[in-house]
């Protein structure tokens, strides 16, 4: 089981990768889609890149409802917790 911590690094480095921002852009507190840049699409490949990477499912609901980094982070933590 990975620590928060762990969660939030891999979280952050996979996302700058991968919509090219600058690790500094994601903070706990910073909206997501402001900070990655992304529309409706966009938010639909970062959330396909982090189910790949944790082996996890977010329902489309719950998608809806994450706005900031902290919100994604404890989304994830708590579904490797369960």
């Amino acid at each position: 089981m990975m620590d928060k911590q762990e969660i939030i690094a891999t979280i952050n480095e996979a996302l700058a990768k991968e919509f090219e921002v600058e690790i500094t852009e994601i903070s706990p507190q910073a909206n997501i889609k402001n900070a990655l840049q992304l529309d409706s699409l966009g938010l639909v490949d970062m959330v396909a890149l982090i189910e790949s990477i944790y082996k996890v499912k977010i329902k489309g609901t719950e998608i809806n409802r994450i706005k900031t980094f902290a919100h994604l982070y404890d989304t994830i933590y708590g579904q490797l917790s369960a």
